[in-house]
């Protein structure tokens, strides 16, 4: 009798797992059913423009690299005119590239005056130490040719010296030769007209060997000076080296062309010498590519809705503000792309540049109409568009605009009918209603 109690059991809890599976499975099949259609829609209808891009800044400031040519007061950030007579530097120093050696990172708030970056001195501790070698001999050669200029003029002015000294004898021999026999008076004046010729001689070498003396002088002079203006342009443009920030803000790295971000090992170079930015993150902008196809619909003040990858949950408002006259070859891309900048409405501090932004620009609105998805939508071979409805018919529809998901239908349809996603098996079965408005339609094609 227990044995027998047991099979029921087993029998019934057999009989309700099939009963269940069998639920399970018709409910699926349903889902699955009512996955194939979908409900015709009546409402607002926006033509939009939508593509992915990225924050940037409206405005910021430039973290710059030292520049050859200008001295600084912030190192490295502002500059005043230096030319080569002031200092040297343009036409004494060579530009190479400079090496980030250290940076703080990404994403970091900084106050004026703090630290940003170390660039490497390598290239330029070398010159430096040139310069200052040079600059030694130079004063070493100019130290020594003030010596000697001193002992030769010396010895010049004790030569005329002396050389007075005879003409005073001369003269003291002729003035004690007037009682003498006139050949002798004549013998003394000779002398003294000799001596007095020696001395103006003297003297006028004095005075060539003092104009060459101070013309070599001031020639070593101007090398010697040249050469400590390059030692002190060295030196004060290696203080550029470490770079700091020209005013409060958040440090954004640099992108390259390429889009690489320039970063600790990365180069500058005297053309491009932005290290990195402080965006002033009051007023953002998105920055958007749009295909040529699809640009010459985009006008300036067109109402813009982004959603930033960040806060999905959050949904901001802007316009289109200006729209690039040429298009730009970008990877991944088949034709040519054009940038679009829309600057966002309102200010949220949480938004960062290099967010990426999902951004629908609207090109024209409409209200209350019919609406379906594209993929409902299908064609005969003469254009003439229907779709599946869910009663078994092949309806004809008349079709308005369209975005890249939805197409207004202007005829054929009503709210709540529902369609086919795709074309249904048994199609070829289906009744064809709305041949009425094949006509229309041929005439608005």
């Amino acid at each position: 009798m227990k044995m027998k109690k047991n099979v029921i059991i087993t029998i019934s809890v057999i009989v309700a797992a099939i009963a269940a599976l069998m639920l399970f499975s018709n409910l699926t099949s349903r889902k699955k059913v009512d996955n194939n259609f979908v409900e015709v829609k009546k409402g607002l209808f926006e033509l939009t423009v939508a593509n992915a891009g990225e924050l940037v800044a409206e405005s910021s400031v430039d973290i710059l690299g030292p520049q050859l040519g200008q001295r600084s007061n912030q190192g490295g950030n502002q500059g005043g005119n230096h030319g080569g007579n002031q200092g040297g530097r343009g036409s004494d120093m060579h530009a190479v590239d400079f090496k980030i050696q250290d940076m703080v990172p990404e994403g970091t708030i900084v106050r004026k005056g703090d630290y940003i970056a170390q660039l490497d001195r390598t290239s330029y501790d070398n010159t430096l130490k040139d310069a200052i070698e040079t600059l030694k001999t130079r004063q070493t050669n100019f130290e020594m040719k003030l010596l000697d200029t001193t002992v030769v003029l010396t010895n010049l002015r004790d030569g005329i010296k002396n050389q007075r000294y005879q003409v005073e004898e001369a003269a003291i021999n002729l003035d004690q030769s007037k009682y003498e026999p006139p050949a002798i008076i004549r013998q003394a004046e000779t002398e003294l007209n000799k001596q007095q010729r020696a001395l103006e001689q003297l003297i006028k070498s004095y005075e060539l060997q003092k104009a060459r003396t101070r013309t070599q002088t001031n020639h070593q002079k101007m090398f010697l000076e040249r050469q400590e203006r390059l030692v002190s342009d060295i030196q004060e443009f290696l203080a550029q080296f470490t770079i700091t920030a020209p005013s409060d803000g958040m440090v954004i790295y640099k992108k390259d062309r390429n889009g690489t971000k320039r970063k600790t090992g990365s180069s500058v170079n005297q053309f491009d010498r932005i290290i990195a930015t402080l965006p002033d993150l009051s007023s953002m902008l998105s920055r958007v590519y749009v295909s040529e196809v699809d640009v010459i619909k985009i006008l300036p003040d067109l109402k813009v809705t982004i959603t930033v990858d960040a806060f999905p949950s959050k949904q901001y408002t802007g316009k289109v503000i200006s729209i690039g006259n040429i298009g730009e070859q970008l990877p991944n891309s088949d034709s040519k792309m054009f940038e679009v900048m829309i600057r966002i409405d309102g200010s949220d501090q949480t938004l960062r540049p290099a967010m990426t932004t999902w951004n629908k620009i609207i090109i024209k609105t409409f209200e209350d109409v019919i609406y379906v998805p594209l993929e409902c939508v299908q064609a005969d071979v003469d254009s003439t568009t229907f779709v599946y409805k869910k009663n078994k018919t092949k309806q004809i529809v008349l079709l308005g605009n369209e975005d890249d998901k939805n197409v207004i239908i202007k005829q054929g349809l009503e709210p709540g009918d529902q369609l086919y996603i795709i074309p249904p098996e048994d199609h070829e079965n289906f009744r064809v209603t709305g041949e009425n408005l094949i006509p229309d339609e041929k005439q608005g094609k």
